[in-house]
């Protein structure tokens, strides 16, 4: 489902894709705050948002994403590279094994693609976020 597209918004940093999904996530009824999201931010090459994408909404703990459905769309819009991010109900914003094993994954499928992954950022409770770029984790 499309969350917005065709912005002029620009992300240059984790910290403003952690605003920018926590603003989304902030408009989402009381009970989908409850359930893990999974977020697909497709960017022109200057970094220009051209939609955001919720692939998956989960279950209090985990949300099912296959990398099918992660790129479907940037490869329809044509997009430079990508952007993933989802919440973790939780509010600790550690990433999981899963959340690991499907970055790279993302990552391996953007390669063969030719869309760059650039980021991969979970968001926590009270502002806080992860990005799993700056841990060298992507």
């Amino acid at each position: 489902m499309i969350v917005k597209e065709n912005t002029r918004e620009k992300v240059n940093s984790s910290f403003e894709v952690s605003k920018v999904l926590s603003a989304i996530l902030e408009m989402d009824s009381e009970i989908d705050k409850d359930k893990e999201h999974f977020w697909v931010i497709g960017l022109n090459a200057k970094n220009v948002i051209k939609f955001i994408d919720l692939v998956s909404l989960g279950t209090l703990t985990n949300a099912l994403i296959h990398p099918r459905e992660v790129f479907r769309l940037a490869v329809n819009r044509g997009v430079a590279s990508i952007i993933a991010g989802h919440n973790h109900p939780s509010g600790d914003p550690t990433p999981s094994r899963d959340d690991i094993a499907i970055t790279e994954r993302l990552k391996s499928a953007g390669d063969i693609l030719g869309i760059q992954v650039l980021d991969h950022v979970i968001i926590g409770a009270g502002g806080e976020y992860i990005s799993l770029k700056e841990k060298g984790l992507l």
